[in-house]
């Protein structure tokens, strides 16, 4: 299963005490797992932006423990800053950012909530997709009045917090309130514009903003305002909801510059913002030369983008995920102005292991060379599973060929779909690579445990059961997944690209060699299970797969064997 990841950007209340703002930072650091990304002060606003990323439990013990130290260090009594502020951490947002809904992300929203107001007795309130009234979704609603209006606000029915204290007691008033919510990641994106004129960037930006533009009479920037019944100016909306957007001169660059914030990716893509943009300046005779991603950007808005533009060119979208960041950066041209490095800018590359630590990012030689070695692993389910990912890439390459042929234009899709299935299969299979690795070296650390006492052989016995267990449905993995890869197989057998049909047959064969090999792991571990119901179950499960398999090979290669007549 893949790692749920959420980030976190806490604002705490102080901004020019370096000392204090890296003590209550560095509470982040006292957890396993999560990582602290940036710390970023503003003194004339006396606060601080914190953003940290790890899986949710480690994300909301972190958050906990930094909340814990900022009410313990900052007095809200004698703060003042240009921001709008009412808490020593005055809002922490979580924020999804990879295989976690918005709704899982609220409920843990709601439990570090919970947690703050009964443990370290500070008012909570939710906001955004946490808040609990619809009048709380809006921050400006929750933190209306500032610190000086929370005396009132606390025992004022309608603003009961959803947890903590409800009086304004000597602690709260050190501590304030604060606002903790579950919104979507905002992306900082400039649009760079081939002029130093920053009011036609201003002029792209309102096409684009939400709020747009005020209407006026006759012309539309001179023109007198148009007003609706209680005098208030009446606006025509941007194309984009959840964009705020500027135009701007940059001195440093010696242009102007769109600059956007982005606060819903799903409403407003990255890559349509950019596209839209390229309309509005063109119709102002401008160009855009590129564009620039400030901070960190998830790793799905560069796939959806490469995606996109995949989708105009009528290209494959199955391809691997190193081309489409590369397609991704190149349409988008977020290297324009200076180097755009995936590995720094892309939160979940910031998070992944060092490459050294996987087999499937070794060299091929050096893979090899590993398993030729005196060490037990990788062994053979390891070789297996990467056996399957060999086989169904070659049907994946060939959905891709077929997807490219001239005079085939018509059926891209199709093959596109049949590309995006093999690749998904195949990154699978590479990550069962190192979990079945893994697996074998989770038995290792079983048998090494102590066994000294009864209690400790129990232990031991259970830790070696447990490991066996998962040893043996790892590899079983492998069999039903590289088994359910031939289907790309078959479709290419059937209707892929006659020049690529000996590919497809070798694609099977190694897809079979894949499930083959991973059954005798089954095999084998499983007959190490002292349940031996649970063993019979899943050996029953391995056989059934296996013989799906062989039936599906004899008939792929019965296909390729036709075509080749």
């Amino acid at each position: 299963m893949q790692k749920q990841l959420i980030e976190c950007v806490p604002n705490i209340s102080e901004g020019r005490d370096m000392n204090k703002i890296n003590e209550i930072a560095k509470q982040v650091e006292t957890v396993e797992g999560v990582k602290l990304l940036d710390v970023d002060p503003g003194k004339a606003t006396n606060r601080t932006v914190i953003t940290f990323v790890g899986e949710p439990v480690q994300v909301l013990e972190a958050a906990f423990r930094l909340i814990s130290k900022a009410k313990e260090l900052i007095d809200m009594r004698s703060h003042s800053g240009e921001h709008p502020r009412f808490g020593a951490t005055d809002v922490c947002p979580l924020v999804p950012i990879a295989n976690i809904s918005m709704e899982e992300t609220a409920k843990y929203a709601h439990q570090l909530g919970e947690r703050v107001g009964n443990e370290l007795h500070i008012p909570v309130y939710f906001y955004e997709n946490a808040a609990t009234k619809d009048i709380r979704r809006n921050l400006a609603n929750v933190r209306a009045g500032e610190y000086e209006a929370l005396p009132d606000k606390l025992v004022n029915p309608a603003w009961t917090p959803d947890f903590g204290p409800t009086e304004f007691n000597d602690a709260v008033a050190r501590s304030g309130a604060v606002a903790i919510s579950a919104r979507d990641f905002l992306v900082a994106y400039n649009i760079n514009l081939n002029t130093t004129s920053s009011r036609r960037a201003n002029a792209v930006a309102f096409d684009i903003r939400e709020a747009g533009r005020i209407k006026r009479e006759g012309n539309p920037i001179t023109g007198k305002k148009v007003l609706d019944e209680n005098g208030n100016p009446v606006r025509i909306p941007g194309k984009f909801k959840g964009v705020k957007g500027i135009g701007w001169f940059i001195e440093e660059y010696g242009i102007a510059q769109v600059s956007y914030n982005i606060t819903d990716i799903k409403a407003a893509p990255v890559h349509l913002v950019f596209d839209e943009s390229v309309k509005a300046a063109q119709k102002r005779g401008l160009r855009v030369t590129g564009s620039e991603i400030i901070g960190l950007v998830p790793k799905k808005v560069m796939l959806d983008a490469a995606d996109y533009f995949l989708e105009k060119q009528n290209r494959s979208l199955g391809i691997s995920e190193r081309e489409k960041i590369l397609i991704a950066l190149k349409s988008l041209g977020v290297d324009d102005l200076k180097p755009f490095n995936p590995k720094e800018k892309i939160i979940e590359y910031l998070l992944e292991e060092d490459a050294s630590s996987k087999l499937i990012d070794l060299s091929l030689s050096d893979f090899v060379d590993l398993t030729a070695s005196e060490a037990p692993a990788p062994g053979g389910g390891s070789i297996a599973a990467y056996a399957g990912a060999l086989g169904v890439a070659l049907g994946t390459m060939v959905a891709n060929l077929s997807s490219h042929k001239r005079g085939w234009d018509d059926q891209w899709a199709l093959y596109s779909d049949w590309a995006v299935k093999g690749q998904k299969y195949k990154e699978t299979l590479l990550h069962l690579v190192d979990e079945d690795t893994a697996a074998f070296n989770k038995i290792m650390m079983a048998f090494k445990l102590p066994k000294k006492t009864e209690a400790d052989k129990q232990a031991r016995a259970k830790a070696i059961e447990d490991a066996t267990l998962y040893a043996t449905e790892i590899p079983l993995k492998v069999m039903q997944t590289a088994y359910d890869s031939m289907e790309v197989m078959e479709a290419m057998a059937e209707k892929g690209l006659p020049a690529s049909i000996s590919d497809v047959a070798v694609g099977a064969m190694a897809a079979r060699t894949g499930v083959y090999g991973a059954y005798y792991n089954v095999k084998i571990n499983a007959s190490g299970l002292k349940d031996k119901k649970k063993s019979l179950a899943l050996m029953q499960k391995a056989k059934e797969i296996l013989e799906k398999t062989l039936e599906r090979e004899s008939k792929i290669l019965a296909m390729v064997d036709a075509k080749m007549e």
